[in-house]
């Protein structure tokens, strides 16, 4: 399945240079490994495209709901971190 994100500029780049690994979104939507992401760059500032998109292949999703390592009040008191690695 293909789903199509919006990105905005300063992620975009980082995902076009290859800094940026990984996406870091809302679970409101069903994305599994295997599926591909058409990432369009977005400028919030003016509420369009730029025109600018790349395609990703999915290698792996990790949901916080599956996680169960924490309490919650470490959560709250220190959220979350995503490491991107190679």
């Amino acid at each position: 399945m293909k789903h199509t994100k919006k990105v905005w500029p300063k992620f975009f780049q980082a995902i076009l240079d290859g800094k940026k690994t990984y996406e870091l979104r809302l679970a409101d939507w069903e994305c599994r490994e295997g599926d591909i992401l058409l990432l369009r760059e977005w400028d919030p500032a003016t509420e369009m495209y730029s025109g600018r998109e790349i395609e990703k292949h999915v290698t792996y999703v990790g949901k916080t709901r599956d996680f169960s390592f924490w309490s919650q009040e470490d959560i709250e008191k220190y959220g979350y971190q995503i490491i991107g690695f190679k």
